[in-house]
């Protein structure tokens, strides 16, 4: 997803971009209807159909989630309108510092839950959607943005990264306007609140972990 592949910014959101990546696969790969495993996961939908609808996220939260070790850090981030509304406009403002070239490859291990009648559970990976392991987020960023090319704008104009190594330092991200187009997602992955965790991992020591939660309507 465009949108979402601009604002990757910090070498912490680099989280994101597993999230980013899973959206951008169900809006841009063929889709055939799957066979959800038994329960609990058969309570989403027995099977995955794409929607193409608008959609609006509510209620966006994130915090750090990592020991005192982990030496990439999210120091802030600010996402409006609340909801952001899919397709249309979004801004981003964010902080964050590594204290530690990140360079690839770096593991990303995504954990996603859905929230049914006041319980977690938690959605499998079925085509890199879900709760799933990436093996090198550096390997993403590079179907995004070659190497070698220019980073898309506003990345480009703030000498911002969008491509690993990230050298350790400080990276600031000035509030920045992205319009978000449609995106085709799974019917079981619309419609309610959503909490998920991101560990990245390089060298097999943990270097970063972000949570985000959020509510999700489609319309």
């Amino acid at each position: 997803m465009r949108g979402c592949g601009a604002a990757l910014v910090v070498v912490v959101l680099v989280a994101v971009v597993a999230l980013c990546a899973q959206a951008a696969r169900a809006a841009v790969w063929p889709r055939r209807p799957h066979w959800m495993p038994p329960s609990p996961y058969r309570v989403f939908s027995a099977w995955v159909h794409p929607t193409r609808q608008h959609l609006k996220v509510k209620s966006f939260v994130w915090n750090n989630c990592g020991p005192e070790s982990d030496v990439a850090i999210l120091k802030s981030l600010q996402i409006s309108p609340d909801p952001v509304v899919i397709p249309g406009d979004l801004t981003v403002a964010l902080n964050g510092v590594t204290t530690v070239t990140l360079a690839g490859p770096i593991e990303a291990n995504v954990t996603l839950d859905k929230e049914l009648a006041g319980l977690w559970i938690e959605v499998p990976c079925l085509d890199q959607i879900g709760s799933c392991v990436y093996k090198d987020v550096c390997q993403l960023l590079n179907q995004l943005t070659p190497p070698g090319q220019d980073c898309p704008e506003p990345l480009f104009s703030y000498g911002l990264p969008c491509n690993c190594p990230f050298k350790k330092g400080q990276y600031n991200f000035p509030e920045s306007d992205f319009t978000i187009p449609y995106v085709e997602l799974p019917s079981w992955l619309t419609n309610g609140n959503y909490r998920s965790k991101v560990t990245l991992s390089m060298g097999g020591k943990e270097v970063a972990c972000l949570k985000l939660s959020l509510s999700l309507h489609a319309e």
